[in-house]
């Protein structure tokens, strides 16, 4: 988590939602990203997908089967869903998100018993950590004047 930690960070360094993740196969880390949705304009760009696109890469595969998911927020409904696609064992994440979360918050989606692959979930994992970085982008956002009403 704290590699997911060091993503979010990279966000913030460049402007973004502070959301880091990294995908971890055998302990080694396969797959990392951050929100990118400013800079590549494209609402499809969250720490998540980077993260289990570049993995994708590094196994050659789309199935990530085995492989853990490392989020800094909940991921959101796209993202969860994402992690069932690629047949991710495990999401682990910080902090809960109440307006996008998929893994609780809203819809639990990574063990709908609808769908065919389900992952276990583990959630408060340095969830401090994740929400005073999310509590500073904010309030910085807010205090310059650059938060726009469908921001936070």
């Amino acid at each position: 988590m704290r590699q997911a930690l060091a993503e979010a960070q990279r966000a913030v360094d460049e402007g973004e939602v502070p959301v880091g993740a990294v995908v971890v196969f055998e302990s080694r880390i396969v797959g990392r990203g951050h929100n990118q949705t400013e800079r590549l304009k494209d609402a499809t760009a969250h720490a998540e997908m980077i993260a289990l696109s570049a993995a994708a890469e590094q196994f050659e595969s789309w199935r990530l089967l085995g492989a853990e998911l490392y989020v800094t927020i909940e991921p959101c409904a796209m993202c969860a869903g994402a992690a069932v696609l690629s047949r991710v064992q495990r999401i682990i994440f910080g902090v809960r998100d109440p307006k996008f979360g998929a893994c609780g918050s809203i819809f639990t989606i990574p063990t709908e018993r609808r769908l065919n692959h389900r992952i276990e979930i583990t959630e408060g994992v340095l969830a401090e950590q994740a929400s005073a970085m999310l509590v500073s982008f904010f309030r910085d956002k807010r205090e310059k004047g650059r938060l726009s009403p469908d921001d936070n």
